[in-house]
């Protein structure tokens, strides 16, 4: 019977992944048209998120673990553990005032009406090709220098054995941060994991832990970066996951 209303639930998302996709995606359409009006895009970019995070029955709660603050001016690599698709929606639940531009994947362009208003957004990426990972620096720098922020989860994707508690990071985040001295606002997700995870048959709605680690400002080391961003997370998942 838990299985059967699970798959009910994730139908439900589809649901309403569809019809939030075709009323909210026509403004965002026209509106990425022009780069100069992404920032009104994203409005609806947000809404749509609202919707499909609110309406699956998740909520969040954000603990800062840093007092520091984000500078409405200035354009930020948003960085956080990856575990489930609605840390895509939550991302931008976060970020009312930094119009956010994702790296993701190409495949995704694939998917009706979605695919179509996705790679307008987003800095698109296919990981088997080298030229196509080479160019995401290049193409991410100019969305930043149109006034966008760039979101990246470092683990690359969601690893299959789920007893990781947080994959090796990919290098790009941190490459981008050192050579366009762009400050990484770093942030631990505790909860999808296990609310919303890949597998179809699991899952339930719920209160999302949100910890805000903190700004870590840019050096010419990319490999410093990415070493003192995975220990602060990995460390706020060892202490205070459910």
């Amino acid at each position: 019977m838990a299985k059967i209303l699970n798959y009910l639930w994730r139908f439900w998302l589809l649901l309403l992944a569809f019809i939030l996709t075709t009323t909210l995606g026509i403004p965002v359409f026209i509106l990425s048209f022009s780069k100069k009006h992404y920032k009104y895009a994203y409005k609806f970019v947000r809404l749509w998120c609202f919707g499909m995070f609110y309406g699956m029955g998740f909520r969040y709660d954000l603990i800062k673990l840093s007092e520091q603050k984000k500078d409405k001016t200035k354009e930020y690599v948003f960085i956080s553990n990856h575990t489930s698709i609605m840390d895509i929606m939550l991302t931008c639940i976060l970020f009312p005032h930094h119009p956010i531009c994702f790296v993701g994947k190409k495949e995704l362009v694939k998917i009706p009406i979605f695919g179509t208003i996705y790679q307008r957004i987003c800095v698109m990426v296919d990981r088997t090709s080298a030229k196509s990972r080479a160019d995401v620096y290049r193409r991410c720098a100019e969305k930043m220098e149109e006034g966008n922020s760039i979101a990246i989860f470092p683990e690359g994707g969601v690893p299959d054995d789920t007893s990781i508690i947080l994959d090796d990071f990919k290098d790009g985040a941190f490459m981008l941060s050192s050579k366009h001295n762009s400050p990484i606002a770093v942030y631990t997700f505790i909860g999808l994991k296990e609310m919303f995870p890949f597998d179809n048959a699991k899952g339930y709605p719920g209160r999302v832990k949100v910890y805000f680690n903190g700004i870590i400002e840019p050096t010419d080391s990319p490999k410093d970066l990415k070493a003192e961003a995975y220990q602060v997370i990995k460390k706020t998942l060892t202490e205070h996951s459910i």
